[in-house]
């Protein structure tokens, strides 16, 4: 269900929020998680607006403009209601909005499992411990490769995971080079993607196992299940 609607809503009656306590929000959904170590499970989702990257096969770039700003206590208020354990930043790119990070922690602070979606273009530094990243590296084909910040990689944790989204040969052939050249199973978990009705799962599963790849395969559940419908 999304709440979009609600995000509408008059702020609650409290002190006016500074800049640093509101952002801005796409939607707030509770939805089963498509990707990643918790697929399947209950999550609630906090979409926030904006990216400075525009992959070629991205599939959320309703998110790029406009959106509500939120005060990041109405924002937890929303993810309460639901009462979750998984809660899921997405975008967009998160951490494009300052006021991210602060919503991370304040996430951990009440006991949620907290993952963060970030595009890998931007500094990851500084997030809250308690936070998994689930960050990529952007393959040639999303036309954002020159963006990848490879600084990172130092700062994954084996609590974090970094995903490839792959469309053809050509792009695995890439992520598998980054894999070794990194040692990034030795890091953290990684995460090999299809794009969406462009590479058959089938094919990409039988490249990773002819060549023994340390990878999970990582089908987009939600799409096979809503049809990348939004707020889902």
């Amino acid at each position: 269900m999304v709440l979009t609607s609600q995000l509408d809503r008059p702020p609650s009656s409290r002190r006016p929020p500074s800049p640093d306590d509101v952002l801005r929000v796409t939607e707030v959904f509770y939805s089963l998680q498509g990707e990643a170590r918790s697929v399947g499970c209950p999550t609630v989702f906090v979409r926030l607006t904006g990216c400075p990257l525009r992959c070629s096969y991205c599939d959320t770039a309703y998110a790029f403009h406009g959106g509500t700003r939120v005060s990041l206590d109405d924002v937890l208020e929303r993810v309460a209601q639901y009462a979750p354990r998984y809660v899921c930043v997405t975008g967009g790119e998160p951490l494009a909005q300052p006021a991210c990070r602060t919503l991370l922690a304040r996430l951990a602070d009440r006991g949620y499992a907290v993952s963060l979606e970030t595009s890998g273009a931007l500094d990851i530094a500084d997030i809250d411990a308690r936070v998994s990243i689930v960050m990529d590296l952007k393959t040639p084909s999303s036309g954002e490769e020159a963006r990848n910040r490879y600084a990172n990689v130092a700062l994954l944790r084996p609590a974090d995971q970094v995903k490839f989204v792959i469309r053809d040969r050509a792009d695995y052939e890439w992520s598998r080079a980054r894999l070794a050249e990194y040692g990034l199973a030795d890091r953290c978990e990684i995460l090999f993607s299809p794009v969406h009705g462009e590479l058959d799962p089938t094919t990409l599963a039988d490249w990773i196992l002819a060549e023994r790849l340390p990878v999970r395969l990582q089908i987009q559940l939600h799409k096979l299940l809503w049809h990348g419908a939004p707020g889902r």
